[in-house]
């Protein structure tokens, strides 16, 4: 099947926040959508496997917050490819707890608070629906998932519901020229460089050293 049409549906990018027993815990999503306009209800899509999605179901609330093309985009990083099971994810993040939740601070397009309502299985992931008790806006520009593939450049987490398996591309005949740009990709974050990398260079995205990259 030609999974191509799939890919041109519209996603944002968000932070799913909870607690786990007290302490802060979260990720990436890209699938968040409005089901009902009157006392509004909320719909998410999450890997079972993802720590969070245990958490969340333990916890009953969650935060969400709506990421803005001026976000930190070392967030994307740690929320999206990192795993709440070994590390704390708000460490040296500055945020603050509003009903049972995380709330992180800095530059969004917005924060939602939610209670589960209930779950309905989809084989691999699990639709959160839930009421939205609270809301906290903010003037950042939506993070498209368009936006965050073609200007940061970075790539879905296995765990995304968008993710699809990298191909190596079929051997084709070298054109002649003299040079050739060399092109790399950082394993945390997916983001692609072109050029030579210097011994200091830092992933723009998500800081990630050079050893880090490998040349495609």
């Amino acid at each position: 099947m030609n999974i191509t049409p799939l890919q041109k549906i519209t996603y944002g990018l968000y932070v799913v926040g909870t607690s786990d027993k007290g302490r802060p815990t979260g990720c990436i999503i890209n699938t968040c959508f409005q089901v009902t306009s009157e006392n509004p209800i909320v719909a998410i899509s999450m890997n079972k496997n993802n720590y969070t999605h245990d958490a969340i179901i333990s916890h009953r609330r969650f935060s969400l917050a709506i990421l803005a093309e001026e976000s930190d985009t070392s967030l994307i990083t740690t929320f999206g490819f990192q795993s709440g099971r070994d590390r704390n994810k708000y460490d040296g993040r500055d945020y603050t707890w509003q009903h049972d939740v995380p709330i992180l601070k800095g530059k969004f397009s917005g924060h939602i608070v939610c209670e589960l309502l209930h779950v309905a299985d989809n084989e691999t992931h699990d639709v959160f629906f839930a009421r939205v008790i609270d809301t906290l806006p903010d003037d950042g520009t939506p993070m498209t998932y368009t936006y965050y593939h073609q200007v940061i450049k970075g790539r879905a987490p296995k765990n995304a519901p968008t993710y699809v398996e990298e191909e190596k591309a079929p051997a084709t005949e070298a054109p002649q020229t003299t040079t050739s740009t060399k092109r790399y990709v950082c394993e945390v974050c997916g983001y692609i460089h072109e050029g030579e990398l210097p011994d200091d260079y830092k992933c723009p995205v998500c800081q990630a050293p050079r050893s880090c990259f490998k040349e495609l």
